[in-house]
């Protein structure tokens, strides 16, 4: 369509017009990469504007005004009603992105005759002041004004006049707040990412830092097999490439635009909704308009991640509280990471590891209230999906936090070599590898199995080991063993004897620690 305003910006041609952000979200401020989608260049507002006191914008917060929506009511509605509905207490954290939505929606209805060019341009000015007004902590957020969109729309409307009123053409909250959302998430999803990746090097660089350290392999919490921690401390690192992997597939199906699909139906009216889907930074345009306002899969899928993130956090914690107890005493965290007891002088404890190992609960919860809440909705559009937001905050403040502090925490420990190598002699660690060694001389595992087991029973009665135990003693059990067989018993030659791909042999975890090395970038 030929835009009868004058020249206006194309799909192709907006590169002129783009500037990022560097403010992801607001406690995650630190982060310093820009949004991942662009931003309009927007022009400033004239001196009359600034000279207008901003006060319109956050009118007595008790005063009440007639809603946007209000046209059909005759009365207002109630005070319990207006506090049981209202979410600008929590979606008002969504204001950067609605401010980008409504950069983009503004400029394609200017491209598409809907909206003057200058409408265009004293719209994008009133929302740049708006921006500048939140981040400055000046815009007073209003109740009556129900929601960030409402709040930031009845202000540019205070501020600019009537062109602020063409801005909602073919549009409804249900797509915008949809839009909204998804652009939030997806800036999440890469601080989430961004702290998995930094978690990952700190666990490696720790592995580097132990090498050829053996430690006792669990399995039902019961000494097992040897194992190298820098096999085990691999085994994280491998858990949270898929936390990473599941974030990033669920960002690119999350990456699709619902704006332009109005209130469920679309609109008559012609806009185009691959101009806006591409200024946003999206793949496209969701294809069905009652899909794309009414359905939340991104975030249960997003929360699904965080959640088996949680998880593998949870683990990694358990394991470093019970590494830290006396009973174990692998590791020592230092005064930094540790806390005391109020009354108990001596304690010094691993709180927060324990910590990461209670919040992960909550993460898990945020994950159930949002899948209880969308179990029953029939299409399109539900307030109900009003309550979608704060678990999604909630989960991503938690999960960003747990990875945070299990950062510190890897940054901040001692592994104790000297009371793991005291530690290693006790539970028969060796005595899978003797098995091997039988089959290797033609013995059938399950036969082998049997006489290594009988073995470890001598082992129990004489108080002692299998490398303590004489050729003789071994062959009253079978003919089998040989002098060779003290190449297998003992952790040390017990781990020389792993070969197999993944396993926890010297040369298998050397070829481990050399990928990712390289894959980090350490």
């Amino acid at each position: 369509m030929i835009c009868p305003f004058g020249t206006c910006p194309s799909i192709s041609t907006m590169e002129s017009l783009i500037v990022s952000s560097t403010e992801v979200m607001p406690f995650l401020s630190s982060l310093s990469k820009p949004l991942s989608a662009p931003i309009l260049r927007i022009p400033s507002l004239s001196p009359a504007f600034h000279r207008r006191s901003f006060s319109v914008a956050a009118v007595q917060m008790n005063s009440k005004e007639a809603k946007l929506w209000g046209g059909r009511f005759e009365e207002s509605v109630t005070d319990a009603v207006e506090k049981f509905t209202e979410s600008i207490s929590f979606d008002k954290a969504l204001y950067k992105h609605d401010i980008m939505g409504s950069r983009a929606h503004a400029s394609m209805l200017a491209c598409q005759g809907l909206i003057s060019d200058s409408d265009r341009d004293t719209i994008l000015a009133g929302l740049g002041e708006i921006e500048r007004l939140i981040e400055r902590g000046d815009f007073v957020w209003r109740t009556d004004r129900e929601d960030v969109h409402m709040n930031i729309e009845a202000a540019l409307t205070d501020l600019v006049g009537e062109p602020a009123k063409k801005l909602h053409t073919a549009r409804s909250r249900n797509d915008q707040v949809c839009t909204d959302f998804r652009l939030w998430c997806r800036d999440a999803i890469d601080a989430i990412v961004l702290r998995i990746k930094n978690l990952q090097v700190t666990l490696v660089k720790l592995a580097l830092k132990n090498e050829g350290l053996i430690v006792p392999g669990y399995t039902h919490l019961q000494r097992a097999q040897p194992v190298l921690l820098q096999h085990l401390l691999l085994a994280y690192v491998e858990q949270l490439e898929r936390d990473a992997g599941r974030l990033l597939d669920c960002r690119a199906r999350m990456n699709f635009c619902p704006l332009g699909a109005c209130a469920l139906a679309g609109t008559g009216l012609p806009i185009d909704r691959f101009m806006t889907s591409e200024a946003l930074g999206f793949t496209a345009p969701l294809r069905n308009s009652i899909d794309a306002v009414s359905d939340r899969d991104f975030v249960l899928e997003f929360l699904s991640a965080n959640s088996i993130t949680a998880i593998h956090l949870s683990r990694l914690g358990e394991e470093w509280v019970l590494w830290a107890s006396e009973e174990f005493g692998f590791i020592t965290p230092s005064d930094s990471v540790s806390t005391g007891s109020s009354i108990m002088p001596q304690k010094k404890n691993p709180d927060p590891m324990e910590l990461v190992r209670g919040k992960s609960a909550r993460v898990v919860g945020d994950l159930v209230s949002l899948l209880v809440l969308c179990k029953g909705l029939p299409q399109a559009y539900n307030r109900d999906l009003q309550e979608d937001k704060e678990p999604v905050f909630d989960s991503v403040k938690t999960i960003v936090g747990m990875l945070e502090v299990s950062t510190e925490f890897a940054e901040n420990i001692t592994f104790n070599k000297d009371r793991i190598r005291n530690a290693l002699p006790a539970g028969h660690l060796d005595a899978t590898t003797l098995a091997d060694y039988l089959v290797k001389k033609g013995i059938p595992f399950r036969t082998s199995h049997d006489i290594v087991g009988r073995s470890v029973a001598l082992c129990v009665s004489k108080n002692c080991q299998l490398q303590d135990l004489s050729l003789a003693e071994l062959r009253t059990i079978s003919q089998t063993f040989d002098e060779d067989v003290y190449e297998f018993v003992g952790v040390e030659n017990s781990i020389k004897k792993f070969t197999s791909y993944g396993s926890t042999g010297s040369e298998c975890v050397s070829t481990q620690l050399d990928y990712w090395v390289t894959k980090l970038g350490i």
